[in-house]
């Protein structure tokens, strides 16, 4: 049997710099697409909110939406794709995976519609925009730290790139 023996090395330097705030709301009930091998199949569709931070600040558009799997674990994989808008009228899409954590009897309570009045989310949006005054964002590798709250269909987010 070989033996490999670690060697202790400096941790790799990083830091989070702050982006921006955003908020985006559901504009109907979810679509429930049903039971699958997977999970349960779940589509919110969005109905719009806000930006806002030190370099960026709009609206999210009233299009996009996550498309949601509830696994069994009560683990939820979210595939989200939404645009913004700029105040200054720069169209940004930002697509991002993530996770919400509904706990281990999640994925019957989603069933039964008895959701908790709140869940943290976490993302990891990219954002594609062509716009000259925001190609700085197509560098940026991001973490989004949120909550989505049920009753109200909204989900706020912090989002921070890591340096």
């Amino acid at each position: 049997m070989t033996t490999i023996a670690l060697q202790e090395r400096a941790l790799i330097s990083y830091s989070l710099e702050y982006i921006f705030s955003f908020t985006g709301r559901g504009s109907t009930m979810p679509e429930a697409i049903g039971p699958l091998a997977e999970g349960l199949r779940v589509n919110f569709y969005n109905s719009g909110g806000e930006i806002y931070g030190p370099r960026i600040r709009g609206k999210l558009r009233a299009a996009g939406g996550d498309w949601v799997t509830v696994r069994k674990d009560g683990v939820a994989l979210l595939d989200a794709r939404v645009t913004l808008e700029t105040h200054d009228g720069a169209l940004i899409l930002a697509t991002y995976p993530g996770t919400i954590d509904f706990g281990e009897d999640g994925y019957e309570k989603f069933l039964g519609s008895d959701l908790p009045p709140a869940a943290q989310v976490r993302i990891s949006p990219r954002f594609y925009t062509s716009h000259p005054g925001y190609l700085w964002l197509n560098r940026l590798h991001c973490v989004g730290i949120g909550e989505y709250i049920p009753a109200e269909r909204c989900v706020n987010y912090d989002v921070y790139a890591v340096r």
